[in-house]
């Protein structure tokens, strides 16, 4: 690969000559500048941007790792986080902890070798990892993605999750079911513990059964309502709340493999509102989350904190954490042309 010395041999000046063209393009002459970019394009030259941003100590790349890539809530987020970098001339990468709290500390750790300007992470679990505190002490940002957060000195953009589970539960409570049931997991989930803490406030005296699902995938919610299937009529639930849409999703597909009616045997809420929901075989009712809003906030709060920092992006002063609300989206998955006299 051609160097900024062979150009500069090639074109006939200096390699300075050659860094003010690609650099400050504005203080060269337009002879030089037209002999230097002719080289350039002869030889093929490529800047070496990492090198160029480690001698500067500065870096245009911001960095995401989210729990699960496959997921599309996941991917309207970092499509927000994507264009609001866009806006400021930085570039997002992406990663995937795939729900590994070892897997996320070694992308901490190569993210922070990389010299990124900074992370926006939906952390594996509550608190502060090691790793997360580590990098954070040495300068790297880190902004807490869908994820809330007590410590005053973290960033954090999130959904109120608790109130995201009361509007589900509020809404079928309203259309007359009595026995709900909620699927999500693993519990210790941050988000899915509070949509479901969510739910039972609303609850009252309505019996609430609780399935742990083998993770947040479709197939779980397809293996989650096999068990809620398989139980008698009289002790099944007449409505079930899914911690996400690709469990929701999972769970439809499995209601209509056993000929179960969606809503009318068993009505379906999901949560975050993906762009499938509104096109599943029975359109999903959901509680919408701001996706692409959460990504772009997060981006902003990164920059905030660089803007505020030493030299090399080390954050100084308080965090800031942002909390949006959800929004349910009513579809033909909870509501019946027959009356809604469901109580049992």
């Amino acid at each position: 690969m051609a160097s900024v010395k062979d150009v500069a041999r090639a074109a006939g000046v200096s390699v300075g000559t050659v860094s003010n063209v690609l650099n400050r393009p504005d203080g060269v002459s337009p002879l030089l500048r037209e002999r230097v970019e002719k080289a350039i394009a002869e030889l093929g030259f490529v800047r070496n941007e990492s090198a160029r941003q480690l001698r500067a100590g500065s870096s245009r790349t911001i960095a995401v790792v989210v729990l699960d890539v496959a997921n599309p809530f996941f991917a309207d987020v970092v499509a927000g986080a994507d264009a609001a970098a866009e806006e400021h001339d930085d570039l997002v990468i992406v990663c995937s902890s795939a729900g590994s709290a070892e897997r996320e500390a070694r992308h901490l750790r190569r993210l922070e070798q990389q010299r990124v300007l900074g992370v926006l992470l939906s952390p594996v679990l509550d608190g502060t990892s090691a790793a997360q505190a580590e990098v954070r002490r040495r300068g790297t940002p880190v902004v807490l993605l869908d994820r809330g957060t007590p410590d005053p000195d973290q960033s954090s953009v999130a959904v109120d999750d608790v109130r995201g589970g009361a509007l589900a539960g509020e809404h079928l409570l309203d259309l007359g079911h009595r026995r709900l049931g909620f699927v999500g997991g693993p519990l210790g989930l941050r988000q899915v513990g509070e949509r479901l803490q969510g739910l039972r406030s609303v609850s009252g005296g309505a019996e609430v059964l609780v399935v742990e699902s083998a993770g947040m995938s479709v197939r779980a919610g397809s293996q989650a309502a096999a068990q809620v299937l398989g139980l008698p009529p009289g002790e099944r639930p007449t409505a079930l709340f899914c911690a996400n849409d690709l469990l929701a999703i999972g769970v439809l597909n499995e209601c209509l493999r056993r000929g179960v009616r969606v809503p009318d045997d068993v009505a379906l809420v999901g949560y975050d509102d993906i762009s499938f929901a509104a096109t599943t075989t029975v359109p999903l009712t959901s509680v919408r989350q701001p996706r692409e809003l959460l990504g772009r906030t997060a981006v902003r709060l990164l920059l905030e904190q660089v803007a505020a920092g030493r030299p090399g992006g080390r954050p100084t002063g308080p965090g800031e954490g942002v909390l949006y609300s959800p929004e349910l989206v009513v579809r033909s998955s909870t509501t019946s042309r027959r009356s809604s006299g469901v109580a049992g």
